[in-house]
């Protein structure tokens, strides 16, 4: 019964946002809506506590919104399968030198350790990787400012 309200509550949510479902790759009609319903349930809720998009300014996060973290995972991981293996990877064993984005562990530390089911995982970066990642409105102020002449993404300790 909870799982039922949970894909209602995603599907209003969907259909009020009319988020963007575009394919990134060439896997394109591979999953059905349930599935990204599903996915979305999870992501806002394991995500969602610490990668806020409802605060008001950078000053205000306990964790990097989700957003940047899509881009840097982006930005280091050319397929899907990387990108996916790589998020279920960090959240599985969430340690300083296995992070990905140092500047984020530098100013928030590392991730708290948490179980998490794999299935569950790797269903939040499958949608992470497919989706449009809701966006703070600050956040694009502050990653030009943080990161312009490249500054601030570089490559991780570890790969």
């Amino acid at each position: 019964m909870k799982s039922n309200l949970l894909i209602i509550i995603a599907l209003v949510f969907l259909s009020c946002n009319k988020q963007k479902n575009e394919p990134t790759n060439n896997e394109v009609g591979s999953t059905s809506k349930v599935e990204d319903i599903e996915a979305l349930a999870l992501f806002q809720q394991k995500c969602y506590a610490c990668h806020s998009v409802s605060t008001k300014s950078h000053n205000e996060i306990i964790a990097p919104p989700m957003v940047a973290v899509k881009r840097r995972y982006m930005k280091e991981y050319d397929s899907k399968e990387d990108f996916v293996k790589a998020i279920v990877a960090y959240a599985n064993d969430p340690k300083p030198e296995n992070a990905l984005m140092i500047g984020a562990v530098d100013k928030f530390k590392a991730m708290p350790k948490q179980e998490f089911k794999e299935d569950d995982l790797t269903k939040i970066a499958d949608y992470i990787y497919d989706n449009e990642i809701e966006t703070p409105e600050w956040f694009e102020d502050h990653f030009q400012q943080k990161h312009k002449n490249g500054q601030g993404m570089g490559k991780g300790r570890n790969k």
